[in-house]
């Protein structure tokens, strides 16, 4: 479980959060919605540690972030920009590599390597250079690279962005799969359809703060509205921001 309690961040000029609070869940997938400029990249990055926050904290599996860093890194899985791979090396190797810099042993890194290309069906590439991957395969060895080290918890800022419609349906598949698993997976998106289609609870926010949370359909019912989209721009006041 990710817990995040009164965060506060001020960047320059700008209070990109502002007593920021939610839980997301195990076995759930919880959907951070907001325009662009809202403080869902900035709460993510606080919560993994990249950021600092000005006052609050945030807790993994009931672990301070900040207390005690490495202990809340190891039950969370971090997925990385997909474009970001080191094309010399293999899905194995990239993989194992972060791995051990988890802080297991070689042996154990070889065996979690290779438990993590079967679960998610990757033998087939697993010792092929990752130049010249398809979308889908780097999204795939990004998240092998993610959940190598077994953690309960996953993060990913905006996953689909820049994916094919084939690639977001993997990606969208594996999520499903990592719920069922009994992880927490959490997400930012200003996507409608895609936090409609993969949420359990989402947490819509603005300017650094929560204005409402609930399931797609709670927030609709809160809102009177027959879409997450139009109960969206109700909550926030605009549609600044939507994804066209």
């Amino acid at each position: 479980m990710i817990e995040v309690i009164e965060l506060e961040k001020k960047i320059g000029s700008v209070q990109a959060l502002d007593k920021l609070s939610f839980k997301a869940e195990d076995g759930k997938i919880t959907g951070l919605l907001g325009p662009n400029g809202a403080g869902k990249t900035t709460c993510l990055r606080t919560i993994f540690g990249l950021l600092q926050a000005d006052s609050g904290f945030a807790k993994i599996d009931d672990i301070d972030v900040v207390k005690d860093s490495m202990r809340a890194k190891q039950q969370l899985g971090l997925f990385p920009d997909p474009c970001g791979l080191y094309e010399r090396l293999t899905p194995r190797e990239y993989v194992q590599f972060f791995a051990e810099l988890s802080g297991m042993d070689n042996k154990s890194a070889q065996v979690a390597t290779q438990s993590v290309l079967e679960q998610l069906q990757m033998t087939d590439i697993a010792d092929r250079k990752c130049k010249g991957f398809s979308q889908g395969q780097r999204m795939k060895t990004a998240l092998a690279q993610a959940i190598v080290h077994q953690p309960t918890n996953i993060i990913l800022d905006e996953p689909t962005r820049g994916l094919d419609v084939m690639s977001t349906r993997i990606l969208r598949d594996l999520l499903l799969m990592l719920k069922e698993q009994g992880h927490c997976v959490l997400f930012s998106s200003h996507v409608m359809q895609e936090v409609a289609a993969l949420c359990d609870h989402v947490v819509v926010m603005t300017n650094g703060k929560v204005v409402a949370e609930g399931s797609p359909q709670a927030l609709c019912e809160q809102t009177q509205k027959e879409t997450l989209e139009e109960a969206f721009i109700t909550l926030i006041g605009s549609d600044e921001g939507l994804a066209a």
